[in-house]
């Protein structure tokens, strides 16, 4: 599986949803353009808009103001070669490891069997449940798992469909702190080896500045665009990244941001 990523480009993009007490500014003129096959994360306090932001360059909801294009392509709704991973791994229960990540290729019908040189579903599913160490899991049920486990699991279920664009709404939100740092390292040798296109949303700068080549910081609601940060920070990365001075850097950028707006108080 090689992979090529898309590129992303938002032109004033503002979000008002109209509730029962009046209407609600989500997002407010936001405007940025995302290199094809670069890593993404859009940081900032809860209810800034970073899902909502998301969920409009996916095409999971739509803006009235302003146009969101993917490969110059004004997009009117979910666009073919995206995937999502959420907070929650919605895995079914009743169906095993294996056959949660070949979902998604049942339910669009899809199958490589009578194509020359391809892997069969299940051959790539096994690949890529080895890639992120759950080699020996594909006849497991979602309860037998650990939540990471399961969320190795909706990786996997997301990158079956060989995605140009992937988005990740806070995967490793309910993870405990070890489980959430191997994952980062996960998520990294995936990257590495297939390149897709990755808008990630999370509440952690370090997380943020670790995986990625630019770092969006968002404001409180209305979330507006405060500062995108290109990541200067070689890859491959690995644990002992943290202690190059860039990072150190770029985190410390982020906090006085957040800080300067009042996000953030010591005391």
């Amino acid at each position: 599986m090689s992979l090529s990523g898309k590129t992303i480009n938002l032109d004033q993009v503002e979000k008002i949803y109209q509730t029962r007490t009046g209407p609600v500014q989500a997002l407010s003129k936001i405007s940025v353009n995302l290199d094809s096959g670069s890593f993404v994360s859009i940081v900032g306090p809860s209810g800034c808009g970073k899902s909502t932001l998301m969920n409009l360059i996916a095409g999971l909801d739509t803006t009235p103001h302003g146009s969101i294009r993917i490969n110059g392509e004004k997009i009117n709704g979910p666009v073919d070669g995206n995937a999502v991973v959420f907070q929650k791994d919605v895995l079914l229960d009743w169906r095993s490891v294996i056959d949660n990540v070949l979902l998604p290729l049942e339910i669009q019908g899809i199958s490589w069997w009578s194509r020359p040189n391809r892997k069969t579903n299940k051959e790539r599913a096994k690949e890529l449940l080895e890639l992120v160490g759950l080699k020996g899991f594909e006849d497991k049920y979602p309860h037998e798992l650990s939540g990471g486990m399961r969320q190795r699991v909706a990786i996997c279920r997301a990158l079956i469909q060989e995605p140009e664009l992937l988005f990740m709404d806070e995967p490793f939100g309910a993870l405990d702190a070890l489980t959430r740092e191997q994952m980062m390292y996960d998520l990294l040798r995936i990257y590495n080896k297939y390149k897709f296109t990755c808008i990630f949303i999370t509440h952690s700068i370090e997380e943020a500045v670790f995986l990625s080549d630019r770092v969006l910081v968002m404001s409180s609601r209305p979330g507006k665009l405060v500062k995108d940060i290109s990541i200067n920070l070689p890859r491959p990365r690995n644990s002992e990244s943290r202690n190059d001075s860039n990072f150190t850097g770029h985190v410390n950028e982020i906090r006085s941001i957040f800080k300067t707006q009042g996000i953030l108080s010591e005391v």
